[in-house]
C-alpha cells in the first residue's frame, strides 16, 4: 500500500494491471458516437476485414442494392429471402442491413461490452445484444430449435434504446444462414412464429437453393436473387484487396484467380490469403493453382488429347499419371467438362455423349466407386464419342 495526497493507494498486482489494460483497450474500441470498431480478433482474416459495412458497397448486385437502399430509408424492412450461389454477398448484405439499422458492427470478441445488438451462431451461442440474431441453420436444423431457441428470441420485447445517427426501428432481426439445410418440419414451424411475432421480429433467410425453401415460407418474404460475380468484378475487387493488403499480383495471377474462383469472392479471398501465407507478398499464377487444388490445365489437355488420338494405351497412361499425382478425379471431371463444352472441333452430339458420361461418373464417385476405373471409363467413352462409335459398341 502506498500513500499519496493523504489517502492510501493500493498498488496493483500483475493480474490487476492486466485487467486495467484490457479495460482500456475495450474502451478504445468504441467510437465517439458509440459505434464499435470492427475488429474480428483474427488479424489475418482478410475476408472479415474487407467485408462491406454498407449495403451500397456490396459488389455486382445493383438491383438488390437499389431496392434495399430505398427500403432502408424508411427503416421498415419486411421478411427477406436472399438466395444465390455462394460467395456473392448474401450474408454480408444481411449484416450490413443490421449495421445500418442498429449502428453496430457484429463482432466475435468482448461480446459482454455490447448492449444493443445480438449476434448468435447456432453451434456456439454468442450474444451481442437483443436486436439482431444470426443463426447458421445447417448446424441446428430440427424443429426443436425453432420451438425453443428461435421462438423464445422472437417473442422477446424490443427495448427502447436508441443510438445517435441510426434509426433503431422497433423490431428485432433474426438471420438464418444456410436456411435451405433446415428440415421441412422446422420450416413449417417457422410459419406461425413469423406471423405471431411479425410486429417485433423480422426474419432474414439466406440460402443457396431457393427450391429447398418451402413455398409457404418463401411467399412470406421479399425475395432477392444474388448473381455470380463476373470475372471483371472479381478482377477489380481482388485488385482492391491486394492494394489494401500490400500484395503483388501480376495480370496473369489476377486472371487466374478470377477464373478458378468461379464467381465466388469468398473462395478467391481464401486462395489469396493461403497463397500469401505460403509464398509471401509476391504471388504468381502457379502459386494460386497450387493452393487452390485446381488441376493444371496441361494435365487436363493431355488427357483430352490422348482421348482424341484414339489410342487406348496413351489414354490409359494419362489416367495413370493423374492418379499417381494424387489429383482428385471429381475435380478432373469438372475441368474436363469445361474443356469439352468449349471445344470448337467436336459436334454437339459428341459433346452431349461425353458430358452424359461425365455426369454418370461423378454420381458413381459420390457413391464410392474407384477413381481409377471411373476416369478410365470416361476416357474410353470419350474416345468412342470422338470417333463416332455407337454407344453400345464395346472395346475388346
Amino acid at each position: 500500500m502506498k500513500w499519496g495526497k493523504g489517502k492510501p493507494q493500493r498498488s496493483l498486482s500483475s493480474q490487476g494491471r492486466t485487467r486495467c489494460l484490457k479495460l482500456k483497450k475495450t474502451k478504445r474500441r468504441f467510437k465517439e458516437n458509440g459505434e464499435r470498431e470492427n475488429r474480428t480478433g483474427d488479424g489475418g482474416n482478410v475476408g472479415e476485414r474487407g467485408r462491406p459495412k454498407q449495403v451500397k458497397d456490396v459488389a455486382s448486385q445493383e438491383e438488390v442494392v437499389r431496392v434495399l437502399t430505398n427500403t432502408l430509408e424508411t427503416a421498415n424492412c419486411p421478411h427477406m429471402l436472399f438466395y444465390g450461389p455462394p460467395g456473392t454477398g448474401k450474408t454480408t448484405t444481411a449484416l450490413a442491413i443490421a449495421h445500418q439499422l442498429f449502428g453496430l458492427l457484429l463482432l466475435k470478441e468482448e461480446l459482454h461490452a455490447i448492449s444493443t445488438v445480438t449476434f448468435i451462431l447456432m453451434t456456439v451461442p454468442i450474444t451481442l445484444s437483443n436486436e439482431v440474431r444470426v443463426s447458421n441453420a445447417s448446424d441446428d436444423r430440427g424443429i426443436n430449435v425453432v420451438r425453443t431457441k428461435i421462438k423464445d428470441f422472437a417473442a422477446v420485447a424490443v427495448g427502447t434504446g436508441t443510438r445517435p445517427g441510426y434509426p433503431c426501428p422497433p423490431y428485432k432481426i433474426i438471420i438464418l444462414d444456410e436456411a435451405d439445410s433446415m428440415t421441412e418440419d422446422a420450416q413449417n414451424a417457422l410459419r406461425r412464429t413469423m406471423e405471431t411475432y411479425s410486429k417485433v421480429t423480422r426474419f432474414f433467410f439466406i440460402c443457396n437453393y431457393i427450391s429447398r425453401i418451402i413455398e409457404p415460407l418463401a411467399s412470406r418474404c421479399a425475395k432477392f436473387r444474388f448473381k455470380s460475380l463476373s470475372e471483371e468484378i472479381m478482377y477489380n475487387r481482388i485488385l482492391h484487396i491486394c492494394k489494401e493488403e500490400g500484395l503483388n499480383l501480376d495480370s496473369e495471377a489476377l486472371s487466374t484467380l478470377s477464373s478458378i474462383s468461379e464467381g465466388d469472392l469468398r473462395r478467391a479471398i481464401t486462395y489469396l490469403q493461403s497463397a500469401a501465407r505460403l509464398f509471401g507478398s509476391s504471388i504468381s499464377a502457379k502459386d494460386l493453382i497450387s493452393v487452390s487444388g485446381v488441376i493444371p490445365q496441361d494435365a487436363v489437355q493431355a488427357l483430352f488429347a490422348a482421348c482424341k488420338s484414339g489410342q487406348f494405351d496413351q489414354a490409359n497412361k494419362e489416367v495413370n499419371n493423374i492418379i499417381s499425382e494424387g489429383y482428385p478425379v471429381s475435380q478432373m471431371l469438372n475441368q474436363l467438362f469445361e474443356v469439352v463444352v468449349n471445344a470448337d472441333d467436336i459436334s454437339d452430339e459428341q459433346k452431349a455423349r461425353i458430358c452424359k458420361r461425365l455426369g454418370e461418373a461423378d454420381k458413381c464417385l459420390v457413391d464410392g466407386a474407384d477413381e481409377y476405373l471411373q476416369l478410365l471409363d470416361v476416357a474410353s467413352n470419350t474416345m468412342k464419342a470422338l470417333s463416332n462409335m455407337p454407344e453400345e459398341l464395346k472395346f475388346d
